[in-house]
């Protein structure tokens, strides 16, 4: 427990700047983003966290407008590709091509060397597409012509698709949704936030004044340095038993797994640190448990007929998960 109490004492400052730094994106994304506070912050654990974001949405709710303002607030390189069904995976990676005044090939690279890179509709590209962006978000590199390339850091992807259309698409396979750290709904504005995007967007788009409060490199810092957020080993069973219930359920058929477990237990990590701790509670756990895990466990048959969605699922799981109720402070 010394041995905790030291390095909190070193890495406080730094945990400390890092929900400084989320603060100040947060506040700056809000003068273009009406409300959704809530998404931001989740928005920003899946950036400080190492993992990818997939927006589903109906058109015109601010998607791609939250992307902008994100890579805006942190001086990131940013770039938007359209998905498309005959969009090729080299399109998006990048080809070598023969300059005949060099006499040689030369790589041109393709839009996934960014540093936030918007995959619009990502669900209108085929399987084929969708795995080649999904391989460089997992590897954090991609190989062309027998070459490695590494990605630049941050590398955060966000990925958008619409629901309600499904004419011409190709829905993510479970095993490639499983690769997004998180699966996010943005929804309506309410009348008064409503009223609010008409006044702000009534006349010069505020996002063109828009100024960075941060750099890449302080999202790097972040993301080698949440993992000092202690997490007792009651919270780790709590998340195991929560997978475990998914597993159980009966309208489930496939429940969350390992990589699940650790995709929850970072996130609640990074979590914390917007909240103000150093350390895990079972609510953080709650707080993002939804979509972190709805979009990785695959409903049964009848569950569907139902209508049940796999976001009421995981609620009625935490509903139904004892949390711990120890002095989660200590090893």
């Amino acid at each position: 427990m010394d041995k905790r109490k030291e390095m909190l004492e070193v890495l406080f400052m730094r945990l400390d700047e890092i929900k400084s730094l989320a603060d100040r994106i947060k506040a700056n994304i809000s003068r273009v983003i009406v409300g959704k506070g809530d998404v931001m912050d989740l928005v920003l654990t899946a950036l400080i966290a190492g993992g990818h974001v997939l927006l589903e949405d109906v058109p015109g709710m601010g998607k791609t407008m939250l992307a902008k303002s994100l890579a805006r607030s942190i001086d990131a390189e940013f770039k938007r590709i359209q998905f498309t069904p005959d969009l090729l995976p080299s399109d998006l990676t990048g080809i070598n091509f023969y300059n005949q005044k060099l006499g040689e090939f030369v790589f041109r690279p393709g839009p996934i060397f960014s540093q936030i890179l918007l995959a619009d509709e990502i669900n209108r590209a085929t399987p084929r597409t969708q795995s080649s962006l999904l391989e460089c978000m997992e590897e954090k590199q991609v190989t062309i012509d027998g070459e490695t390339h590494l990605l630049k850091q941050p590398f955060f992807v966000i990925a958008t698709q619409n629901p309600v259309e499904i004419q011409g698409t190709f829905p993510l396979p479970e095993a490639q949704l499983d690769r997004f750290l998180m699966k996010i709904k943005l929804g309506y504005p309410t009348l008064e936030e409503g009223k609010e995007i008409l006044s702000r967007f009534n006349g010069d788009n505020p996002l063109d004044y828009m100024e960075a409060v941060g750099n890449a490199s302080h999202i790097a810092d972040a993301q080698a340095s949440f993992s000092a957020v202690f997490v007792n080993d009651v919270i780790k069973e709590y998340i195991l038993k929560i997978a475990e219930a998914t597993r159980q359920h009966q309208g489930v058929a496939l429940g969350v797994s390992p990589r699940g477990c650790l995709a929850i237990m970072k996130s609640a990590q990074v979590w914390a640190i917007l909240k103000g701790r150093d350390y895990v509670l079972p609510d953080d756990v709650q707080d993002i448990a939804v979509p972190v895990l709805s979009h990785r466990i695959i409903l049964k048959g009848n569950a569907r007929v139902r209508g049940t969605a796999a976001e009421e699922i995981i609620q009625g799981i935490l509903e139904g998960v004892p949390a711990p109720t120890e002095d989660l402070q200590e090893a």
